[in-house]
């Protein structure tokens, strides 16, 4: 079991944001999420269809929030990896799948040099995560997803919906992104210049978040 109990990992080098106070993350995101976070955890991987048996990639992990919840959907014949670039999340996120029993790949990393060979994954997912990246980034992140995803494989992408009224724009305050640029919307056109089709803005949505799937060509 991927347990590993080293906690003085150093934290990757990037230029997105690192989120560095793990032991408070979750009880903090449920009180922004207004006590909704396990919902939306579930949403995402509903809408990843993740099936029984599939390898999976949760990008920017946190605190294993979808990946612990993956690795239950895909079950003992499937494989969940994890990274984030922050030590302390991935240390609360082993400690999580520990006391579950749940045997997850938990990693210190990045997006935009994911630590897997080519064609590995059949889903990958990405929950709050690319509104944290600077937009080079983000066009790196998902050439790095292209590559690790098996043809045909799906991304799955939650995060921030571009605040259009005055009640979302207070929900995006208090999720502490005040005059956020970068909405959900915008991701399409990235992933249709990283080569994914089957692009798909989903109409499933909660509170300020939105979802895309996209497919990587089967050919």
């Amino acid at each position: 079991m991927h347990t590993h109990t080293h906690t003085h990992e150093a934290p990757a080098q990037t230029e997105g944001s690192l989120i560095r106070w793990a032991p408070y993350y979750d009880a903090l995101v449920n009180v922004l999420m207004l006590g909704q976070v396990r919902r939306g955890r579930a949403l995402t991987v509903d809408q990843a269809l993740l099936k029984p048996g599939e390898n999976v990639l949760d990008v920017g992990c946190g605190t294993g929030g979808v990946t612990i919840p993956a690795k239950i959907r895909v079950g003992e014949k499937g494989s969940v990896a994890g990274i984030d670039p922050a030590p302390e999340m991935v240390a609360v996120a082993r400690r999580k799948a520990s006391r579950a029993g749940l045997e997850i790949d938990f990693r210190v990393g990045v997006i935009e040099a994911l630590p897997f060979p080519d064609k590995t994954f059949d889903a990958v997912t990405s929950s709050a995560m690319m509104h944290h990246l600077p937009e080079h980034l983000r066009v790196k992140g998902l050439a790095e997803v292209w590559r690790v995803l098996k043809p045909g494989g799906r991304l799955l992408i939650a995060d921030i919906m571009r605040p259009t009224s005055s009640l979302a724009r207070f929900f995006t305050s208090l999720a502490l992104h005040p005059g956020l640029q970068f909405g959900v919307e915008d991701l399409p056109k990235l992933l249709k210049e990283a080569g994914f089709e089957e692009i798909k803005k989903l109409e499933a949505r909660l509170l300020i978040f939105g979802f895309v799937r996209a497919t990587k060509p089967a050919a």
